[in-house]
């Protein structure tokens, strides 16, 4: 076969391509390197899609299984945030409004107050004191009606389908609100910071505080100061009774993230005391789940940074919450509908439009962490194709992790990874990890000064995922190196 087309497929490897090199001798070094790759025993009985191509062409390069759908994990983020910028724009916000249906009299406001939220997975509680203070320099200083918490923009719908139950109380694994809150700049929306602190006394209850500040919780402390770093937290099912329990070392302290039970009730508990905080006093009822009319008129609103600067911490810290609030503004956009199915639909319309078969894919969340997500070497190197043509595809590839970049917001997830080889601050990429799961996808420039494409997929393995990772980053070397061997 001529110089240029050399494939892999299945056991077969045919020819000889412009991969790795110009010369036969380099390439086929190469083609053996992936070979050897494969043929690790850590990959045996697990299941392998495979794809590198070039971008400038187009033309695969090496494959082995790329059609075979694994689950992507983490992964499948790249096509969520690709989609958004299509389908929203890079100028999209995300908003928090606070509304009412009645006029004023002095100080007073005589209808309700509305918090509707949009869908802002970034609003923090310093946004929400700064929208209570904005009424109260309006001079509002009583509400008559009631206090309304609208978080209608998305459905009552508050995990992923098919999430894993031990993932509930984890911060990746928060429930979806409309009306949410972030205790942190990395956005982990609908999640609570516990700072424990064990005094220097041992046999001593360790302090507890929570960011942003909330009685919304209970907390059952039976951890002290001690040897042993058993320090442990959780939240039960179905309430928003944390425990905590353990030794911390004398002296030292954890901070942790938990996620809460129902967001938009933490929202109404923080809203109500940043009012008290400016002196407003509501003289209704507390109302959840309301819904603000279309006459109400906007007194005050708060807006996130635009899509194209919030998908940089989305991509870089693998951040599921803001991945499944934009699936739900898509479906919202799109199809009036704040729904993970409208927001799919929305997805596979952006695949459509790009030439793309949506049918060779499944989606059913936004940031891969359900295990019904299954997609294929070749959707993602499709994706990746289709994407480097798109208007902001600069933006969207300088929000990729970078290989061996120690900086937390530029090599984000690969910061550890690849440090001191060639493919250190060369490796633009997506990473995927579950159980027996691991994934990795993007763009890496080889020797030659030619961008390449890739997806390595793995599923079904056994051994530590590190092992899994390990041969991921040996893949990145091969294609930047142009060579065999790490």
């Amino acid at each position: 076969m001529r110089l240029g087309q050399w494939i892999h497929t299945g056991a077969m490897l045919v020819g000889l391509g412009l991969l790795l090199g110009g010369c036969a001798t380099s390439s086929n070094t190469s083609e053996q390197a992936l070979d050897q790759l494969l043929a690790d025993p850590a990959l045996a009985g697990a299941s392998v899609s495979l794809m590198v191509r070039d971008v400038r062409t187009g033309s695969t390069l090496y494959q082995h299984n790329p059609r075979t759908r694994l689950i992507p994990a983490s992964s499948l983020k790249l096509l969520t945030t690709a989609a958004a910028m299509d389908v929203l724009g890079p100028q999209y916000r995300f908003s928090t409004q606070l509304l009412s249906d009645g006029g004023r009299q002095g100080e007073r406001l005589m209808g309700n107050l509305y918090l509707r939220g949009l869908g802002d997975p970034t609003i923090q509680w310093a946004d929400y004191q700064a929208l209570a203070a904005n009424l109260a320099g309006q001079g509002i200083r009583q509400v008559q009606g009631d206090l309304v918490f609208d978080d209608t923009w998305f459905d009552a719908e508050r995990l992923g389908l098919d999430w894993a139950h031990d993932d509930e109380d984890k911060y990746y694994g928060a429930q979806i609100s409309a009306l949410t809150v972030s205790p942190n700049a990395d956005f982990d929306a609908g999640t609570l910071t516990v700072t424990a602190k064990a005094p220097a006394v041992v046999g001593q209850p360790v302090s507890i505080t929570l960011s942003p500040p909330t009685d919304y919780v209970q907390l059952s402390n039976l951890a002290v100061s001690g040897m042993g770093n058993s320090y442990g937290l959780n939240r039960q099912h179905g309430t928003n009774l944390l425990r905590l329990r353990g030794t911390l070392a004398p002296g030292t302290q954890s901070r942790q993230s938990v996620s809460v039970w129902e967001p938009t009730q933490l929202v109404a508990n923080l809203f109500a005391r940043a009012l008290a905080e400016q002196g407003i006093a509501v003289q209704g009822k507390r109302v959840i789940d309301g819904t603000s009319p279309a006459t109400a008129r906007v007194l005050a609103q708060h807006q996130s940074a635009p899509l194209q600067e919030l998908i940089r911490p989305l991509l870089k810290l693998s951040n599921n919450s803001m991945a499944e609030a934009l699936l739900k503004a898509m479906g919202r956009q799109q199809a009036n509908a704040g729904t993970a199915t409208a927001g799919v639909t929305a997805v596979a319309d952006f695949l459509t439009r790009q030439g793309l078969d949506p049918t060779t894919l499944s989606q059913v969340d936004g940031s891969g962490l359900s295990r019904r997500n299954l997609l294929s070497a070749q959707n993602f190197t499709d994706l990746l194709l289709v994407v480097s043509k798109q208007p902001w595809f600069n933006t969207w590839y300088a929000a990729l992790p970078v290989a061996g970049n120690p900086k937390r917001l530029v090599g984000g997830s690969l910061r550890y990874r690849l440090q001191e080889t060639s493919a250190q601050n060369n490796l633009h990429a997506k990473t995927g990890s579950m159980g027996g799961v691991s994934s990795l996808t993007g763009y890496i420039t080889d020797a030659e000064g030619r961008r390449l494409m890739f997806s390595m997929l793995t599923n079904n393995y056994v051994v530590e995922g590190a092992r899994i990772k390990a041969l991921e980053d040996r893949l990145a070397i091969i294609l930047s190196r142009n060579e065999g061997g790490a």
